[in-house]
């Protein structure tokens, strides 16, 4: 097939299966960005703000949206205000590392948000939906077998409540929930939006060790 050409004022030609070429690539380009939305960090409609010293003091770094990484413009953190929905701060870019859930209000140090140092780099919105309903049921073994214990309320003891040293996999009907590694809502915590987990991997740790959850409001 004989191949056209155009000549745009003084400017080189440009040949079409050229042009045919750089509009196939950003048609994947575009269609990547759908397929894989954490590549972009749109607006959420939350605010956050964090502070490099205790009680909102020193400079600060406000967020709208999600960031990957916020490290290199507030190399500390020890305060934190959220001004307006629910947010997963990471130690650690990219969303990793310790995990914290913050909701409405403020965090004048960072105990207060259970932190373990003043280290802060990325961000999440998290987007509720379900409206005042709350699930999550609990299993003893992974894939969602063994004795099943199902909850709509927050527990401050796993062991106690139902006895279980840990869990293996989980299925969040509604809701979002955080699972603590330790009773009465302390240690590491883990995020869990509806979906099942068949493994503790899947919601981000690395044992079964969950002594103790909540479900989250705004």
């Amino acid at each position: 097939m004989t191949k056209q050409t155009f000549i745009l004022k003084n400017e080189p030609i440009i040949k079409q299966d050229f042009l045919v070429s750089a509009l196939a690539v950003t048609s994947s380009l575009f269609s990547l960005e759908i397929q894989h939305p954490a590549l972009i960090m749109f607006k959420t409609g939350s605010r956050i703000t964090f502070y490099e010293g205790k009680n909102f003091q020193g400079c600060r770094y406000e967020s709208d949206r999600d960031c990957l990484d916020f490290h290199t413009d507030l190399s500390h953190c020890n305060s934190i205000r959220v001004e307006n929905g629910v947010w997963v701060v990471y130690e650690q870019p990219n969303f990793a590392g310790n995990m914290y859930v913050l909701t409405h209000g403020e965090y004048p140090e960072y105990h207060c948000w259970m932190g373990q140092n003043d280290r802060v780099s990325s961000c999440k919105s998290i987007q509720l939906t379900g409206g005042d309903k709350y699930q999550i049921q609990l299993f003893e073994k992974g894939d969602f077998s063994g004795q099943m214990h199902e909850s709509a309320e927050d527990c401050p003891s796993v062991m106690e409540k139902f006895h279980l040293p840990e869990i293996h996999s989980c299925k969040v009907l509604d809701g979002a929930w955080i699972f603590y590694e330790h009773p009465n809502f302390r240690g590491k915590q883990y995020f869990l939006e509806r979906g099942e987990y068949s493994k503790p991997t899947e919601w981000g740790a690395a044992t079964p060790l969950v002594q103790s959850f909540r479900h989250i409001a705004e």
